[in-house]
């Protein structure tokens, strides 16, 4: 398997250089790690402090690790943060977080990158989030003595971990000091292949990130004046298939305020939303005319928006919550994003892989549609059941609020263990 490894990170940077002409996140992918031991070098050439070290694959485990830099920086305000993306949707969409010191793509992994890595950086404590698992990476770290901590660990029985063949990826999960796991299968798994005194169950942290997130709400003025007094769809990080989905119902139902948040918002994806939705406008166009004094009151049910860090404000304005990206291979996005607010949620067929949509189901309080035929009968249902929606929106509140409480868990650990006065 190490051997596979090795091909894998041999092979993965060449694929991303050849098609880096035709695909963007690709391009960033290259070009982010352009000179990048330079540049890791030029900006920890004179730092003296403590370096906390946190990696996240993209956007989504950003959030799980956010909450946790945040409880450092209010407690600990003199350790520095290395904040590290391997993805560009994480790094490109957050790369001027302000609590993070520093932000960086990781360099693709292998034995001279980890170690030149680490004896720039020579981070005192390391936090991966959820399920990035890069052996040389994490090997160095083990060699050298680090606290390395899991957080948000989601695992599953048909990981490699956990089959025959797995002893390579089980000596990454041995460099991990102590691993921080969201549910109690997971930590039965790892309890089968021999962790048990280094594995603890404290649920997600995006739990406490959506409830921070919910409690800090601020208004959208163009939003409420779009939405007036209408009952309101709002559809976050949606593809194409979900769109195909929802445009009939968005179509022929005027009376039905409708708030779409791509999760691409390039202007090919843009133009495909509005011959989609017939009856629509931009954001940006909203807010243009505003600037320029015209009145903003359209004829149109259909708004959909053409930028980035709104969509978790949105959800607070709708009726129904339609969360994207479970009628494509990767699966449902965040529905914690939208439970929150107390909404019921609806999304498609692939989400299987997603604890907390599962679990949402299984209370109550949202709905799997296959078809644009059970998207509207969903629909209809919430917005005709009285009874139905209030039951449906109260358990997605609870659900949420139920679950809180990572973040504090896993900084009483770090504390208990004085990992930031190393």
């Amino acid at each position: 398997m190490k051997l596979i490894y090795n091909i894998f990170i041999f092979l993965y940077p060449k694929a991303a250089w050849l098609i880096s002409s035709k695909n963007a996140k690709a391009r960033q992918w290259i070009s982010g790690r352009k000179n990048i031991f330079q540049s890791l070098e030029n900006a920890f050439r004179n730092n003296q402090d403590n370096v906390i070290w946190v990696h996240c694959s993209s956007l989504g485990e950003f959030e799980q690790g956010r909450p946790i830099m945040e409880a450092i920086k209010k407690t600990a305000p003199k350790q520095k943060i290395l904040l590290t993306f391997f993805s560009p949707s994480g790094y490109e969409v957050r790369k001027d977080y302000p609590e993070a010191d520093w932000i960086f793509y990781l360099p693709m992994d292998s034995s001279i990158h980890a170690k030149k890595f680490y004896a720039i950086v020579r981070p005192s404590l390391i936090i991966f989030v959820k399920y990035e698992f890069w052996y040389y990476y994490l090997n160095e770290a083990k060699q050298r003595n680090i606290p390395l901590l899991l957080i948000s660990g989601i695992f599953r029985e048909d990981q490699p971990f956990f089959k025959w063949y797995g002893s390579f990826h089980k000596k990454m999960l041995e460099c991990f000091t102590y691993l921080f796991v969201q549910n109690e299968s997971s930590a039965a798994l790892l309890n089968s292949i021999g962790f048990k005194d280094n594995v603890s169950v404290c649920g997600d942290t995006r739990f406490d990130r959506v409830i921070d997130i919910a409690e800090q709400f601020t208004a959208i003025e163009i939003i409420e004046k779009f939405i007036q007094n209408d009952r309101v769809i709002v559809a976050g990080s949606t593809w194409t298939e979900d769109d195909e989905e929802l445009d009939h119902f968005a179509n022929t139902h005027p009376e039905i305020k409708f708030i779409i948040a791509p999760h691409d918002i390039d202007e090919e994806r843009i133009e495909e939303c509005l011959l989609l939705y017939k009856n629509s406008v931009l954001y940006s166009q909203i807010v243009n005319r505003e600037s320029q004094g015209q009145n903003i009151e359209l004829l149109k049910n259909v708004l959909i928006i053409d930028n980035v860090g709104m969509l978790s404000r949105l959800y607070k304005y709708a009726s129904i919550c339609y969360v994207g990206g479970a009628f494509g291979d990767d699966g449902v996005h965040n529905v914690l994003e939208a439970a929150v607010y107390s909404k019921p949620v609806v999304f498609g067929p692939e989400y299987e892989k997603y604890t907390e949509a599962i679990e949402l189901i299984d209370a109550d309080a949202a709905f799997s549609i296959e078809n644009a035929l059970e998207a509207e009968s969903v629909f209809n249902q919430l917005l005709e059941e009285e009874e139905t929606y209030n039951r449906m929106s109260a358990n997605a509140g609870h659900y949420v609020r139920s679950k809180a409480g990572a973040t504090e868990k896993i900084m009483n650990y770090i504390y208990e263990k004085r990992l930031l006065t190393i």
